[in-house]
């Protein structure tokens, strides 16, 4: 284990780690990258293999790098590893792999990352971990008496071992919903959909074009004036979900995305599944009985697999929770160029997720996290 020094750490090699990196570079500043997994593009390679951006290709792009037409509009997640690794190459960005930071510090003008290999100082740090950094793994009463497999979403791969078998999917946000739409599509015997939230659950595009552009505006604007617009093309385009046993959501669009940090469930499939009935939503898993999963209204069901599509955290608590510039939800209160006053030189980038789409506003905010860095750096 070696300490070392360098003007700016940035801590992920994920999508928005590399783009600030890239987007230094450009600026002439040589930024050190680190990150706890193995490889570029490791995570997107991972996922499940029916996953495509909900974005358009030209809404997706990091600076400096255009996606290739041939990736189609709604790029796979291979290509979206495949492109990282380019993106990489590209603009002369060299990560140090299997680092992983414990936490940081502030040392008089310094920041100080404790890290499993060495501890590492620098005047700028942009942490760069991900929004979807931490599985949050439930354990529901009585799951220890469950037979069958309980798994969480980030393991799913495909629907190819469930074909034939009973599958509970809890969790209603885009994993579940997708996952539970891709198991139907393949031919799992029967798919249940347990819904503790109700989602607000939108088309990928209106006509020609894709929701996330629409969504643009809604960012700035507040709940009550775009609010009324969304709900009433939910009622024209989704339709009335009650009848196939989905609530309708507790509150608009908007104002459930501000208040909880969640995103809508964009339909890549759930709603053509819940209508021929090859997905079945259902209240809430409560606890398990032997082989049987209860749900909140009392029904039992008896799957052979539950796959727990229960969201992820940040994990920011642990590194830089005790600065206490963190929010309820676990994520930075300040994000891109600005700095929280707490933690001068400490910047985040792609740790929200807002309606306009994460690679759009990791865009945005690693353009303007470089240009403060740089700024800083100078004096100037």
């Amino acid at each position: 284990m070696n300490d070392s020094h360098t003007e700016v750490l940035v801590i992920g090699a994920g999508p928005a780690g590399l783009a600030t990196a890239a987007c230094l570079h450009r600026r002439g500043i040589a930024a050190t990258i680190v990150d706890d997994g193995g490889a570029v593009g490791e995570t997107w390679q991972r996922r499940y293999q029916r996953l495509h951006l909900h974005t358009p290709r030209i809404q997706s792009a990091l600076p400096g790098l255009r996606m290739p037409r041939r990736f189609g509009r709604w790029v796979s997640k291979d290509d979206v590893a495949h492109y990282l690794r380019v993106y990489a190459r590209v603009h002369e960005l060299d990560p140090r792999f299997g680092v992983e930071v414990h936490r940081l510090e502030r040392h008089g003008s310094l920041w100080r990352a404790i890290t499993s290999d060495g501890d590492i100082t620098a005047r700028q740090v942009v942490l760069a971990t991900g929004y979807s950094n931490r599985p949050i793994e439930p354990h529901w009463p009585g799951q220890d008496t469950f037979a069958g497999e309980v798994l969480h979403a980030s393991r799913y791969r495909d629907a190819e071992r469930f074909t034939g078998r009973r599958v509970l999917v809890v969790g209603a946000g885009n994993s579940g919903a997708e996952i539970a739409a891709d198991l139907a599509e393949q031919g799992a015997a029967e798919v249940h959909l347990a819904v503790r939230t109700p989602p607000n659950i939108v088309p990928r595009q209106l006509g020609p074009i894709p929701t996330t552009l629409v969504a643009i505006p809604m960012d700035f604007l507040p709940a009550w004036a775009t609010d009324p617009v969304n709900r009433l093309l939910q009622r024209l385009v989704v339709g009335d979900l009650t009848r196939y046993g989905m609530p309708p959501a507790r509150s608009g669009l908007v104002a459930q995305q501000r208040a909880t940090a969640v995103t809508p469930t964009i339909d890549v499939g759930l709603l053509a599944a819940l209508r021929a009935g090859t997905v079945r939503a259902v209240p809430a898993l409560e606890r398990f009985e032997g082989g049987e999963a209860v749900l909140a209204d009392g029904a039992r069901l008896t799957p052979d697999a539950v796959i727990a599509a229960t969201g992820y955290s940040t994990g920011l608590q642990p590194v830089v929770g005790h600065l206490g510039i963190l929010d309820v939800h676990g994520g930075p209160t300040s994000t891109g160029g600005r700095a929280h006053p707490r933690a001068p030189g400490l910047r985040f980038v792609g740790v929200r997720s807002p309606l306009k789409a994460l690679l759009l506003q990791i865009n945005l905010d690693a353009r303007a996290a470089a240009r403060t860095i740089a700024r800083e750096l100078r004096g100037t």
